[in-house]
């Protein structure tokens, strides 16, 4: 079998051709490998860790390189970017083990002998460094060859270089919410990569949850703000895959869960989820109306459906009802009587930039691919407040730090919309810090929250 070096080099290729999500590559090559302990770590920390840092480590490749980055094999570029990454970002591994296994992945991956030429480079950064090893890429960026290339840059592009971030997603979040704030969120994202669940009240409580984790050996803590969230730095999930199976918990990040916790779904209620897949969010929904009532979750991908369905099972819920729908278009027959629901939750298709920790690919997207988002947004929020009852609550989220798809969506819906007004709401943790809505709307940052980068606005139906 493979060792875990040559597994990620072999999924780093796949994501790169095939434009997959890391995330969902790991799980594929772990269970294909049946990787463990301290393979499963090594491969899972190289594969998320090249993607993240991706520009970072080109751009001191291409500063050491006397062949141009763009003219360089990926049988080549990849060998050196775990090698890189290793050698900047994983000071437990032996530099003589980062050098010498990315020198044999590149001679068995290349019918020529590129080994020599990986050798030179890696051995190149150790000697720009004079031998001195750190994480920190600012320092690293202060030595030659990399301090003169790097000041020559423009301001945007000297930081798409510290936090692999490309220029125009830069450019994005200094101008909606400060440099300061925008070399925070990337900070953070590029730092983190905790988990969080929810607690299935109807079949457990968090502190027996907690009380088990703990017995376990697991680090973990109560979320901040939602009361039946659990947050783990680092988990295997093994570990817990008892309370998974069984439905006690499943994985949802809190941001996830305070939008659920701002519909306000109740017992007996009528709650209409457009979006659902994979149905954290409906999950939530029926737990918080005690499995009583009806949950409607839409999806456009019928194939996508069965997910919330062995979800649900699992959970113990038998008030979710799945509907292949496309939510931009109304469907006199998707509730029923009326055709008008109490609760209508709309987190909508977006481009994501709120979750990059957990899949850091998400920043490499071209700008382009977000343009036609908010239109897609916005139509299928005004599509859906159609289902809302006289005096019902609606809720838009997304899980990105776009005002366009964000703010400016409900600007624009509300412009359009008298039959809607903005509802204020809060949560407070235990400690007594709240956190409030502006105007009915509210954005979750990373690096302030610590949750996923997220947005969420309620909405109520005048009566």
């Amino acid at each position: 079998m493979p060792g875990a070096r040559e597994i990620a080099y072999l999924s780093l290729e796949r994501c790169e051709k095939q434009k997959k999500y890391s995330n969902l590559e790991i799980d594929s090559q772990v269970k294909r490998y049946g990787l463990k302990g301290a393979e499963k770590s090594l491969y899972v920390s190289l594969m998320y860790g090249v993607t993240e840092r991706l520009l970072t480590l080109d751009f001191i490749i291409g500063a050491l390189s006397s062949r141009p980055l763009e003219k360089l094999d990926a049988r080549v570029l990849i060998p050196l970017r775990l090698g890189l990454y290793q050698l900047i970002f994983m000071d437990r591994i032996p530099e003589s083990a980062a050098v010498d296994e990315s020198v044999k992945i590149a001679n068995v991956k290349s019918k020529r002998a590129l080994g020599g030429f990986v050798n030179a480079i890696l051995r190149s950064y150790q000697r720009a460094l004079g031998g001195k090893r750190t994480s920190c890429v600012g320092e690293i960026l202060s030595f030659e060859p990399f301090k003169s290339r790097f000041e020559a840059l423009g301001e945007y592009a000297r930081l798409s270089v510290k936090y692999s971030y490309p220029e125009w997603l830069v450019k994005m979040l200094s101008t909606a919410y400060s440099a300061d704030c925008a070399t925070k969120i990337m900070s953070f994202q590029n730092e983190s990569r905790g988990t969080s669940f929810r607690v299935n009240t109807l079949k457990a409580n968090r502190e027996k949850i907690l009380s088990l984790m703990n017995e376990r050996g697991i680090s973990v803590r109560k979320t901040e703000f939602s009361p039946f969230g659990i947050y783990c730095e680092s988990i295997e999930i093994s570990l817990i895959s008892d309370l998974l199976d069984n439905g006690e918990i499943f994985v949802q990040d809190e941001a996830s869960q305070l939008a659920s916790l701002t519909l306000g779904a109740t017992p007996e209620s009528i709650t209409l989820d457009c979006c659902a897949c994979p149905g954290g969010k409906s999950f939530s929904s029926a737990i918080l109306m005690e499995n009583r009532g009806r949950v409607i979750s839409c999806d456009l991908h019928e194939s996508k459906l069965s997910l919330i369905e062995s979800g649900a099972k699992r959970l113990g819920i038998d008030i979710i009802t799945t509907q292949a729908a496309d939510s931009s278009v109304y469907n006199s027959s998707l509730i029923g009587e009326n055709n008008t629901a109490d609760f209508v939750l709309c987190d909508v298709p977006c481009s994501g930039l709120g979750v990059i920790a957990k899949k850091p690919e998400i920043r490499y997207k071209d700008k382009s691919d977000l343009e036609r988002l908010p239109d897609i947004g916005l139509k299928i929020l005004k599509n859906c407040s159609g289902y809302v009852r006289p005096g019902g609550t609606l809720v838009y989220s997304t899980c990105t730090l776009n005002p366009e798809e964000n703010e400016n969506n409900i600007k624009r819906f509300l412009e359009n919309n008298d039959l809607f007004e903005p509802v204020e709401f809060n949560f407070t943790s235990d400690d007594g810090r709240m956190i409030e809505s502006t105007h009915g709307i509210l954005t979750l940052f990373p690096h302030i929250h610590g949750t996923d980068g997220f947005f969420i606005a309620k909405m109520k139906r005048k009566i």
